[in-house]
């Protein structure tokens, strides 16, 4: 009796056990699905190569005479003091754009152009890329704001832009590849690009705020943008 009391009492012991462990694959949980991506902040890249709708005539030529030279310290990609008379062609590079599509040729970015070369692990990047979405509002029709995006994690970046409200189109250089075409190491870089595609000035000088923004802007790209 004293047996098959024990048996009866181990028999349900057996049975939890062998339910744990031969299960087949159907009774396994579902897999939980993959989260989604989260929509990137900033426009695509699509219109970059397509001039501002209302540059006004002559915008491209409306700089500085020859004696006037740039900012000091400042250089053009080949070396020698920049002079806003002159001008240099943007870099023969193919960047991808942060939103997909296809890859940009950075020669064929229209201008007139502010190009800002960022990292969202660059506090002077962080402190000026609002005053960089003001300009791309407050210029809408007169010149493109385009960011650059350099050896950056994609997650910080998008959470920049997500916080910092910004909104206008960035393309991926993750191997250094326009600042080495710049001889520059540090960050930010703002080049500022002419209708005629050269570069008019590259600015290293550090976070730049609206004020500096629109000086830089009308005395580089002949351009009156509200500060």
């Amino acid at each position: 009796m004293n047996r098959r009391r024990l048996a009866l009492a181990v028999l349900p012991l057996l049975l939890a056990v062998t339910g744990c462990t031969s299960g087949t694959a159907d009774d396994e949980p579902a897999p939980r699905p993959a989260a989604a991506e989260r929509p990137s902040p900033f426009r695509d890249c699509a219109t970059l190569s397509t001039a501002p709708r209302t540059t006004p005539p002559g915008s491209g030529t409306t700089t500085p005479t020859t004696d006037t030279p740039a900012s000091p310290g400042t250089t053009a990609p080949n070396g020698p003091t920049a002079r806003a008379a002159g001008g240099s062609a943007l870099p023969e590079l193919t960047l991808s754009c942060f939103t997909g599509g296809a890859p940009v040729v950075l020669r064929q970015v229209a201008g007139p152009a502010v190009i800002n070369v960022w990292a969202s692990w660059c506090p002077p990047c962080r402190k000026e890329l609002p005053a960089f979405q003001r300009l791309s509002e407050r210029a809408a029709g007169q010149l493109q704001v385009v960011g650059v995006n350099s050896r950056d994690s994609r997650g910080g970046a998008q959470s920049i832009g997500e916080d910092f409200g910004v909104r206008f189109p960035i393309l991926v250089d993750q191997g250094e590849a326009l600042q080495r075409e710049l001889k520059r190491n540090a960050i930010p870089l703002t080049l500022f690009v002419d209708a005629d595609g050269q570069v008019r000035h590259i600015d290293a000088s550090g976070a730049l705020d609206d004020t500096k923004l629109a000086k830089l802007v009308r005395q580089h790209l002949g351009l009156a943008v509200p500060a």
